[in-house]
């Protein structure tokens, strides 16, 4: 069944073999045994746990009578091969092995075993599974902790122990917590993959150390991010910048930048300490996520609503404020010295029932998105009534309601009261605004998740992709990687991006012409491979306005080039007028790579100063014109784009098609390292690049994430929406009807396909009576990973009209059909539903072949589903498509389809 997950038999196991020695033999257990036989004595575990030693157990016969759904492996490190075999033998589905001293070699042999005998490997120099719900502690972590709905994924096995310490006396609970440790073979897009299934997790905390695979890890972050809530905490930060980058760009994107881009597109939030991890993980928990920053702050004390304030601020929050009409309403219900313009301080006379009545406000207003009820221990007032009025507020909330006490020893009952009720409850109140700065950090990222833009725009003029390539070409076949800036012109140009006009000229007479022929104002710059920044030579001279200054400049040029460079090659001097734009704004658009993430693309101020203004916002490709505007606004230089100082507001839209562009040559070209576009003069006119300077690489390496399939963008770490695949069909008795890839925001039509299904063919399709799918498995469902997963849907356009009574379209899905590669990689499982009036018009078979296309495309070699056995419609189909059908002898309600690709 495709809604169930391949990990299930790991992290959810319902029997357990264990090898860690025999229980006579303690003094010879590794510590890692010792620890995991007293873990899993410690509580009864809800499945079938044997504990086996395979020195002293039988024979193999009888071992293998023993099977289990996941083998927990703890023996010293020379008996770890001999104990995975007979796992192996014991026809096993997953293993877990605890250790910490196995090197890469001998891990890869592990690797090896697992893979020949078809299980799931988590380790081997794992710390273990806790899986608190069914009363599992396969670890040497400690003891089982607090059953909750937060899962904790771990790359280092000290972290893990620690966390785990540090939630035991602050009362976090876990619905898993999972340590993988170096040279693990399932790795932390498995962990993240299965949690994103997981019904007993609903956010995500992950401490993380490296990336080994750019593409699996985005694709498992931005599915799990869009099921549930992840905070990220990433060690090991080094410093930006490269010494060998060629460009500005490549010298300013450095790799934590980078990561901070990829989170921010994944629809995940960075945290960077401890004690926020835990603090975002609490709120984005809570029922209620924000829609916005604006942030209400209801106190009893002036001194601590203006620290909140000013935190607020420093971190890009604003200050919820209640209207006119509310102060009004709410004047009578508080003490006369409280005011409520700005912050909603209650003044040191709040007692309960003034909390009672602000909160109720401040939750009403529209204006405000979240609140923060600060309080600071008076002389008189009672900390835990305050604390019963914020918890009977959270029931009522449609909105985050924080809270701090502030003080010690006479507010720690407040603060249990709190923690009972389930309302984040922070010290300080720079903590909380912190807080409540992640959850709204996770709604503008998830905004940005929502994108699926295609390879190439298609409202753009196509650009000439085949002469830019042959540009590529030659210069690799002269084996350079610069492009001299009219090579990088020429290709600027293929993806219709304005130039200035620029003419070479080999001699001081050729310049005087060409700038005659061109007109005054002109530039000179001079035009090497082997001179990277041409400032840095005095290789630019501007504003010359006459033949004689061009004369002259031009030989100055030559001569100081030559003193200043001696070993570069020198093709001659660039000719092109000065930019018309005298009020523009000088900006920069850039491209650098990062290993593991690849081709990311910058934005900031432009000129000979950028190294020094380090002004940039960066993005992962590929673009559309919302993540395009998107990354001009985190820009500095952005705050100059409107009027400014006299002059007029830019034309951002063709700032936006330049970056349309640039993605479009990031997709179409892997060969591109490096690039600046520095400067691009952009004012109310439109946009136009002066300079650009391109670095290429010899060779493309081969795409982290497709397994034997690169495809055309295996150099990307987000793939583009594959508009490739999508076609119109005609359907029977009329009309026609558009095959697609789903989308992100097909979820509410794929809500109401779902919902309008009779009972019979629901049970179909989800083996349940399910009439509305649950937010997360409707997320999982419209955003996918093209890579990965593949998901077509029929679109039919229907005639209706609106709430004014006016005829207008709306689009309706009516089936859908979907794969996702299973772990093998070889083969995928699919899921077939149409709607019920729709049945027998042949859209089923035409999905179903649709989705096999792509699948042979992908390099795919078989195609697999379950199938319930009463369902004759759909077995009817299989025989019809030539699909072979048997039985399944492991759940034999179904029948095993399959068809080779």
């Amino acid at each position: 069944m495709l809604d169930k997950h391949y990990l299930t038999p790991l992290f959810a196991p319902g029997s357990i073999v264990v090898l860690a020695g025999s229980a006579e033999a303690a003094a010879a257990h590794t510590p890692q045994a010792r620890a995991l036989h007293a873990a899993l004595r410690a509580q009864r575990y809800a499945g079938t746990l044997n504990f086996l030693d395979s020195h002293t157990s039988g024979t193999l016969a009888d071992l293998t009578q023993a099977r289990a759904d996941l083998a927990v492996i703890a023996l010293p490190p020379q008996e770890l091969a001999a104990g995975l075999e007979t796992a192996a033998r014991m026809r096993c589905r997953a293993a877990l092995m605890l250790g910490g001293a196995v090197g890469a070699p001998q891990a890869a042999q592990l690797h090896q075993i697992a893979r020949r005998a078809g299980m799931h490997l988590l380790g081997p120099n794992s710390l273990g599974i806790q899986r608190p719900a069914l009363q599992l502690n396969a670890s040497a972590a400690g003891p089982l902790a607090q059953d909750g709905s937060l899962a904790l994924v771990c790359q280092s096995g000290a972290l893990t122990a620690a966390v785990l310490d540090w939630a035991g006396s602050n009362a976090v609970g876990f619905s898993s917590v999972i340590s993988l440790g170096p040279h693990t073979h399932l790795g932390l897009a498995a962990a993240l993959d299965f949690l994103a299934h997981d019904a007993h997790t609903r956010s995500i905390a992950v401490c993380m150390e490296g990336i080994h695979d750019a593409r699996r890890f985005m694709s498992a972050l931005r599915s799990a991010a869009s099921a549930k809530p992840v905070v990220v905490l990433k060690a090991g930060r080094r410093p930006a910048g490269s010494a060998a980058a060629q460009t500005h760009s490549g010298a300013i994107v450095g790799s934590d930048e980078v990561f901070d881009t990829a989170l921010r597109r994944a629809g995940a939030v960075r945290v960077r300490s401890f004690v926020e991890l835990f603090s975002a993980a609490k709120c984005l928990a809570s029922r209620h996520r924000p829609v916005g920053r604006r942030l209400a702050v209801v106190t009893n004390g002036g001194g601590p609503g203006v620290l909140a304030a000013d935190w607020a601020s420093d971190i890009g929050l604003e200050l919820g404020r209640l209207s006119e009409a509310a102060q009004t309403r709410l004047a009578p219900q508080v003490p006369a010295p409280a005011t409520l313009q700005d912050l909603i301080d209650l003044s040191e006379e709040a007692g309960p029932e003034h909390y009672r009545a602000a909160l109720a406000a401040a939750l009403a207003e529209r204006e405000i998105d979240g609140v923060l009820a600060l309080f600071s221990p008076k002389p008189g007032t009672d900390a835990v009534a305050v604390a019963q009025v914020l918890a009977e507020a959270r029931q009522q909330a449609d909105k985050p309601l924080l809270s701090c006490c502030m003080g010690d020893t006479s507010v720690l009952p407040a603060r249990e009261l709190l923690r009972a009720a389930q309302v984040p409850s922070f010290r300080t109140p720079e903590a909380a605004v912190g807080a409540f700065g992640s959850i709204a950090a996770y709604h503008r990222n998830q905004q940005l998740l929502q994108q699926t833009p295609p390879p190439l725009a298609a409202t753009l003029a196509a650009p000439d992709i085949e002469g830019a390539r042959l540009v590529i070409e030659g210069v690799l076949a002269e084996r350079r990687s610069n492009l001299t800036e009219m090579e990088s012109k020429a290709l600027l140009a293929a993806f219709h991006i304005p130039v200035t006009r620029t003419l070479l000229a080999r001699s001081a007479q050729e310049a005087m012409l060409i700038a005659t022929q061109l007109g005054f104002p002109v530039a000179l710059k001079i035009d090497s491979p082997d001179i990277a920044h041409k400032s840095d030579v005095d290789g630019v001279a501007l504003d010359l306005r006459s033949a004689a200054a061009v004369r002259d400049a031009h030989e100055a040029m030559v001569q100081r080039v030559a003193r200043l460079a001696p070993a570069a090659r020198l093709h001659g001097v660039t000719v092109q007028p000065m930019a018309r734009a005298r009020r523009g704004r000088e900006v920069c658009i850039g491209l650098a790579t990062d290993a593991p993430f690849g081709p990311v693309i910058s934005f900031g101020a432009g000129g000979t100063m950028v190294e020094l203004m380090a002004d940039r916002a960066t993005e992962l490709p590929p673009l559309n014109q919302f993540l395009a505007r998107r990354l001009i606004e985190r820009s500095r230089v952005a705050q100059t784009l409107g009027e400014w100082h006299g002059a007029a507001a830019v034309d951002t839209a063709a700032l936006e098609q330049v970056l349309l562009r640039v993605s479009e040559m990031v997709c179409a070209l892997p060969q591109l390292r490096e690039m600046d576009i520095n400067p691009l003069i952009v004012d109310a006119q439109g946009a136009v690049a002066v300079d650009a300077r391109i670095v290429l690489a010899a060779a493309t390496p081969p795409a982290s994430g497709g397994a034997g399939h690169p495809g055309p963008y295996g150099h990307l770490s987000i793939l583009p929406y594959p508009a490739r695949h999508e076609q119109a069909w005609p359907l029977r008795g009329g009309g026609e009807y558009l095959v697609r890839p789903i989308r992100p925001d097909d979820a509410q039509m794929i809500q109401r396909l779902v919902r309008e299904l009779s009972p019979e063919s629901r049970y179909f399709r989800f083996a349940s009576h399910i009439v509305d799918l649950p937010p997360s498995l409707l997320a999982r469902f419209t955003l996918i990973d093209y890579d990965r997963d593949m998901a077509l849907v029929a679109v039919r356009r229907e005639r209706g009209t609106d709430d004014a009574g006016e005829a207008c379209h709306t689009e309706r899905i009516v089936g859908v059909s979907r794969y996702a590669i299973n772990p093998d990689p070889a083969s995928c499982e699919f899921a077939l539903l149409v709607a019920d009036d729709f049945a027998g018009q042949g859209l089923g078979a035409r999905l179903m072949l649709s989705l096999m296309d792509v699948a042979r495309e992908r390099g795919l070699a078989e195609i697999q589903g379950l199938v319930l056995v009463g369902n004759s419609r759909m077995l009817g189909l299989m025989r019809r498509l030539g699909f072979e059908i048997r039985a399944y002898p492991e759940e034999p309600e179904y029948r095993l389809v399959t068809h080779p690709l």
